[in-house]
C-alpha cells in the first residue's frame, strides 16, 4: 500500500513553503498551491502512518463542494490541476474556525455528556441523546491554533478579543448557515446527513473568502440517512462516514492527544480499513468509485501539474 507522506519540491519563482498537519503548501507571491498528502491527524496530532488515497479523496470532494458553493461566497480556488493539487489565491486567514452543528455528536456530545449545557455560549436543552437532531443548527467556533489544540470560544469572546470584528463575524455567521444548508442538501441527494462541519475564512482584496477544504470527511461528519431514525429510537450507534471512527479507535486504545499518551500501533489492517472508509465516502459523495492510480510516479505527476499551473 503506497501513500504520499510528504512532498519536498523546489520551484522556480517559489516564495515560501508551509507544512500543515495534512497539506504541503507552496507560495508563489499572491498565489498558493496546496498539495493534499495522505497524512492523517486526530486530536491535533499527525498519526505516524499515511493513508493511501486519502489526499486525493479530500481534494476532489473539496473541489466539488467549493465549486457548488461559489454562488454563495467567493472562495480561494483558481483551479485543481491534479487530483491531489489545488491552485488558489493566497488569503489572510481569520484566526477563528466556524463549526456548525445540526446534530449532537462528537466533541459536542462529549461535552454534553459531562453535564455541560452551554457550548461556546450556545445553550442546549436538557434531555438530548447522542446523535439527536438539534432544535436548530448552532455555531460553536474554535480558535485556529497554529500549534497545539484549537479551543472552543464564544461569539462574544471572539469580538471582545478583537479576533474578528462584529461586522465580519456577522458576515461569517451568515455564510456559515448558508453553506451548511447547501451541504445538507447535497448530502441528502446522496442519502447522507451532514451532521456537523467547519468552515475557514480569509481575506482577499478586502473581501471575505471561503478557504481550505469544504464538506470533506476531515472537516465534516456524515450519517447514513437510511435507518437514522430507527437507530436513534433503538439507541443504536449511527452508521457514519467521517473521521470520527479514527478518533473512536484512538480513544478505545487510550489516546486523546494528551501528554504522556502514545498513538496505538497502526497495523496494515488498520491503515487499509481507514483508506477503505475514505474511498467509501468518496463513492457516496461523488456517485462513483474513485479510480485506481499508479503510485510509482505520483510525485513526478504532482510536480509536473504544479509547474504547468503556475507557468
Amino acid at each position: 500500500m503506497q501513500a504520499i507522506k510528504e512532498t519536498n519540491f523546489k520551484f522556480k519563482g517559489q516564495t515560501g513553503f508551509y507544512r500543515g498537519k495534512v497539506r504541503d503548501v507552496y507560495y508563489f507571491g499572491d498565489k498558493m498551491v496546496m498539495v493534499a498528502t495522505d497524512r492523517i491527524s486526530a486530536f491535533d496530532v499527525v498519526l505516524p502512518k499515511a493513508i493511501p488515497d486519502k489526499g486525493r479523496v479530500l481534494n476532489q470532494i473539496a473541489a466539488f463542494n467549493l465549486n457548488a458553493t461559489r454562488d454563495v461566497i467567493p472562495n480561494w480556488v483558481i483551479e485543481s490541476p491534479d487530483p491531489n493539487v489545488t491552485l488558489g489565491h493566497k488569503c489572510n486567514p481569520v484566526a477563528v474556525e466556524m463549526v456548525v452543528r445540526g446534530y449532537l455528536a462528537g466533541h459536542a456530545w462529549r461535552e454534553y455528556k459531562e453535564g455541560k449545557r452551554e457550548i461556546c455560549g450556545v445553550e442546549l436543552p436538557n434531555g438530548l441523546r447522542e446523535n439527536d437532531k438539534l432544535p436548530r443548527p448552532i455555531i460553536t467556533p474554535t480558535t485556529k491554533a497554529s500549534v497545539g489544540h484549537d479551543e472552543d470560544i464564544s461569539r462574544e469572546e471572539i469580538i471582545a478579543r478583537g479576533l474578528v470584528s462584529k461586522g465580519d463575524y456577522e458576515i461569517m455567521q451568515d455564510y456559515t448557515f448558508k453553506l451548511y444548508a447547501i451541504g445538507t442538501e447535497l448530502a441528502a441527494q446522496r442519502s447522507l446527513i451532514l451532521v456537523d462541519t467547519k468552515y475557514e475564512f480569509g481575506r482577499h482584496n478586502e473581501k471575505i473568502y471561503l478557504i481550505d477544504e469544504v464538506h470533506t470527511p476531515d472537516s465534516s461528519r456524515y450519517f447514513y440517512k437510511d435507518g437514522y431514525l430507527s437507530r436513534q429510537q433503538n439507541e443504536e450507534p449511527q452508521k457514519q462516514l467521517s473521521k470520527e471512527f479514527v478518533r473512536q479507535w484512538l480513544i478505545e486504545n487510550g489516546f486523546q492527544g494528551k501528554t504522556g499518551q502514545h498513538v496505538p500501533e497502526m497495523t496494515d489492517e488498520v491503515v487499509r480499513n481507514i483508506s477503505d472508509r475514505y474511498k467509501e465516502l468518496y463513492s457516496k459523495m461523488m456517485g462513483e468509485p474513485i479510480k485506481a492510480i499508479n503510485y510509482s510516479n505520483i510525485l513526478e505527476r504532482i510536480e509536473s501539474s504544479i509547474v504547468n499551473s503556475i507557468n
